[in-house]
């Protein structure tokens, strides 16, 4: 009878060297040089945002800070500004060309405040910008925001917009302000202590979802949100009279969004006037 040959050992496995050691834990790039401190109030450029009905005077408002001294330069997104002898900038069409400008330091020596009129022309060079370059995640190109999937194509353009944010950031570090003129629109206004209602904001991307909404991001981007808005009474009969006279609106109300880091009081609007700027610049 032969002896049953025994099986040979399995080997064991390799032996796999285990992850290099992370040296301390992570924070050996902090740079300690860039960051200040202070006490007491500061004073910095302004990031204003201001928006209304078409016509009401944003633009005009602007205008107006020249009377302070102040030299303004307007990204005229809209070509509504040749009504006014101010700085101006004409045949931004595109996306790529609005950021290349506003990075160019060289097209913005001497100049105290950037205005870009309006926000909500070049939240459309986004969305342009976005379905040009943005390809489906099958790899396709798509004709709509919708045609990126449920949701989807808000947060693409909100991606590709807040970088603009970023761009105007750094100019305020340079000292310069940022006035950003907007369009207006009606929102449907969720109530939870009581029935919805309607008021006014800026006219920018903000999905029912609340996800990759340019309208609140702006809001908390901003230093001041302010509404300017005509003088509206309603009658006996439910018919609205005015005079045509306009009211700046720094803080919110059911009527409209708004919020302001230093004003709280309305500020009645007159053709020509810069008490806005006073109270802002403090001039």
């Amino acid at each position: 009878m032969s002896a049953t040959m025994a099986k040979p050992p399995i080997p064991p496995p390799p032996k796999v060297p285990p992850p290099p050691a992370r040296s301390g834990n992570g924070l050996s790039s902090a740079n300690l040089s860039s960051v200040s401190e202070s006490d007491g109030l500061l004073s910095l450029p302004e990031k204003v945002v201001i928006y209304g009905p078409g016509g009401v005077g944003k633009t005009e408002l602007v205008a107006n800070l020249q009377h302070m001294g102040k030299t303004v330069k307007i990204l005229d997104l809209d070509e509504g500004s040749h009504k006014h002898h101010v700085k101006r900038v004409r045949g931004i069409n595109d996306w790529a060309t609005l950021r290349a400008y506003v990075q160019d330091e060289s097209k913005w020596e001497d100049v105290d405040v950037i205005c870009i009129d309006s926000l909500t022309r070049a939240e459309e060079l986004a969305v342009a910008h976005t379905l040009e370059h943005v390809p489906h995640e099958k790899g396709h190109r798509v004709t709509s925001i919708e045609g990126y999937g449920f949701g989807k194509g808000f947060q693409h353009v909100y991606d590709t917009f807040l970088p603009l944010l970023a761009d105007l950031d750094r100019h305020v570090r340079a000292g310069r302000s940022v006035v950003l003129i907007c369009h207006e629109c009606v929102a449907n206004v969720p109530n939870p202590a009581g029935d919805d209602f309607i008021r006014y904001e800026p006219r920018l991307q903000s999905p029912s979802s609340g996800k990759a909404s340019i309208r609140h991001r702006v809001k908390e981007w901003c230093d001041h949100l302010l509404f300017i808005g005509y003088d509206v009474a309603v009658n006996s009969d439910g018919k609205g009279t005015g005079a045509g006279t306009r009211t700046i609106y720094p803080v919110e109300l059911p009527t409209h969004w708004a919020k302001s880091r230093t004003l709280a009081d309305p500020i009645v609007y007159r053709k020509g006037s810069f008490d806005l700027w006073t109270q802002l610049f403090g001039e």
